[in-house]
């Protein structure tokens, strides 16, 4: 499968993640967001910038337990519950952010 960006091809796997991490840009996550039908909101940025940073920092992509505590402690209880991010990236949202964010596939129970 693959996206088209900026007139390039971006390859991702069967479930929408990318092959090449490297080949992240805004960009990117604006169009897989496109093709979601979801418009990104600042909201939704500071999820996106954060995943990056812990992804940046632990080298792993966290599942929705990690996120949401990871997520509580820097930003604030509002921005890590598990409803607030349900609400921005619907039914697998910690699977959708990572996948905007460029990130691996979160592993369940992988924390640090």
């Amino acid at each position: 499968m693959s996206i088209e960006v900026n007139q390039k091809v971006i390859l991702t796997d069967k479930d929408g993640f990318l092959v090449d991490a490297y080949q992240w840009e805004p960009a990117v996550a604006g169009a897989m967001a496109d093709i979601d039908g979801v418009v990104l909101t600042e909201p939704h940025w500071e999820v996106i910038w954060f995943l990056r940073d812990y992804y940046q920092e632990y080298r792993v992509a966290p599942d929705l337990r990690t996120l949401t505590k990871a997520l509580g402690s820097a930003l604030g209880a509002d921005k890590g519950s598990k409803a607030q991010l349900t609400a921005l990236f619907y039914e697998s949202p910690a699977k959708t952010a990572c996948r905007y964010a460029g990130l691996p596939k979160p592993i369940s129970g992988a924390c640090v």
